[in-house]
């Protein structure tokens, strides 16, 4: 959102260095005139000012630019042929040269101005796709806090297949976290299929495998034919977890200073596939923390170098509040990669907070005594 917010910023920022650059080059190209001598030599030259201002100021700035060029070219030569009649073909020819750039550069800029308004609308019509498809989360569901970001890799439009929930049902807290093959409307479109699906059938399914099976249907007849839906499904009874693996990253657990990344028994292909996950269950604790995150997170990297999750885990994600946290994860990964990311990133943290009469884990004491 601030990336956003930025953004018009830029563009006026852009615009004017445009001018500066063109006036700059206009003015070097006077002094040129000025010491060639009397007979016009670079004329021809002012054609490229407009084209300078108008790669990304307004029309009205490359209108400004054109005009202070036309003035200098027609001053040039008929300050040193006053009768037209009597002036070289070769400048008149510049001279129309010049004003067929000037208005070709106007041109140029007012159809950019098109471009990026109808960029503009897309990106709010994108957000507002996004916003549909991914509710609020949390801040606490069931015996969990939640929290979740969605990282897009373009300032224009967040808009992506990447997707999350997090539910209460009669079963259990049931999350899902997921990657939709492809990307635009499409894959927002098969998204909101997925959490559509997943929000229904995840109060009605005792079990949560069933739940994945239903899910897989409902990919297999709203994706095209090479579609998929990574996914990985949680859920929380009583203090067990139990996730089932779809294709997609491994959740991180934070426990106590150490990291685990929790790996399916065996490797499950994507919804899309007819996936038969096995199911890796476990005893959490209250403070254990969980990072869910889609595969643009694994894969950020600067260099050839991936961002170093288990290293940076615990520092960014063990301490604070869970929505702090995923902040401070998004900082520093921007500051990892230095530049546009290269995929969108959802990421989930949940904490388990336990039933009211289990102690705080130690470490989780600690911090509150702090």
């Amino acid at each position: 959102m601030m990336a956003r917010q930025r953004a018009p910023q830029r563009v006026r920022a852009d615009a004017r260095m445009s001018v500066a650059a063109a006036l700059a080059l206009l003015l070097l190209i006077i002094i040129v005139e000025s010491a060639a001598g009397d007979e016009p030599q670079v004329v021809s030259m002012l054609v490229i000012p407009p084209f300078i201002a108008a790669t990304f100021a307004q029309w009205r700035g490359v209108t400004v630019v054109g005009t202070a060029c036309l003035v200098t070219g027609i001053g040039s030569v008929f300050y040193v042929y006053p009768d037209v009649a009597s002036t070289p073909m070769p400048l008149l020819v510049d001279l129309a040269a010049v004003l067929l750039a000037v208005g070709s550069a106007i041109a140029v800029s007012l159809a950019r101005l098109r471009q990026q308004t109808r960029l503009t609308a897309l990106s709010r019509l994108a957000s507002v796709a996004q916003q549909a498809v991914l509710r609020p989360l949390g801040p606490v569901v069931g015996q969990l806090k939640v929290a979740g970001r969605y990282v897009s890799a373009s300032e224009q439009a967040d808009i992506g297949g990447d997707l999350y929930e997090a539910i209460d049902t009669p079963y259990g807290t049931r999350l899902i976290i997921g990657d939709v093959r492809g990307k635009g409307l499409p894959a927002v479109r098969l998204a909101s299929t997925v959490l559509g699906s997943f929000r229904h059938v995840a109060y009605e399914r005792s079990d949560l495998r069933t739940v994945v099976s239903d899910l897989d249907r409902a990919v297999a007849r709203g994706a095209g034919y090479e579609d998929f839906v990574t996914a990985a499904f949680l859920e929380e009874r009583g203090g067990t977890l139990t996730i089932l693996n779809c294709g997609h990253p491994p959740p991180l657990l934070l426990r106590r200073g150490e990291l685990e990344l929790l790996e399916p028994p065996a490797a499950a292909p994507p919804l899309g596939f007819m996936p038969v996950p096995k199911p890796l269950t476990m005893r959490l604790e209250p403070g254990d923390r969980l990072l869910l995150y889609t595969d643009g997170l694994a894969e950020a990297r600067r260099d050839g170098v991936f961002f170093p999750i288990p290293e940076r885990a615990w520092g960014l994600l063990g301490h604070g509040s869970i929505a702090d946290a995923l902040a401070s994860l998004e900082s520093a990964l921007r500051s990892w990669v230095g530049g546009p990311l290269g995929d969108d990133i959802a990421l989930m943290l949940v904490e388990y907070i336990g039933p009211d009469d289990e102690p705080a884990t130690s470490w989780q004491a600690d911090e509150e005594d702090d």
